[in-house]
């Protein structure tokens, strides 16, 4: 799993028919802190995610293992929102 924060949306309205109806999201990979970095990945949303919201997203062969995404070309999917983050009892982000 990895950090990440939502950055934008992304829009096609010609795709393989597995991917009809799923909400894309471009999501910036973060640190622990929240600080983004440098690379962007297209991920499914599986769980409502919206754009400036810290996420836990997955690729690769995980990103097809939730019910959303199972058996779809899929290679990044959000698969949590995150509320709170602690690192070493100090919280690093908490969701407002």
């Amino acid at each position: 799993m990895n950090l990440g924060r939502v950055v934008g949306t992304c829009v096609s309205t010609r795709k393989d028919e597995k991917l009809e109806g799923m909400k894309m999201l471009v999501v910036r990979q973060t640190d622990v802190r929240g600080e983004l970095g440098s690379g962007l990945v297209v991920a499914i949303d599986s769980v409502g995610a919206g754009v400036g919201e810290l996420v836990l997203f997955a690729s690769g062969s995980s990103a097809r293992q939730t019910q959303t995404t199972q058996n779809k070309p899929v290679d990044a999917v959000i698969m949590a929102i995150v509320d709170t983050l602690e690192l070493g009892g100090e919280v690093t982000f908490q969701k407002d």
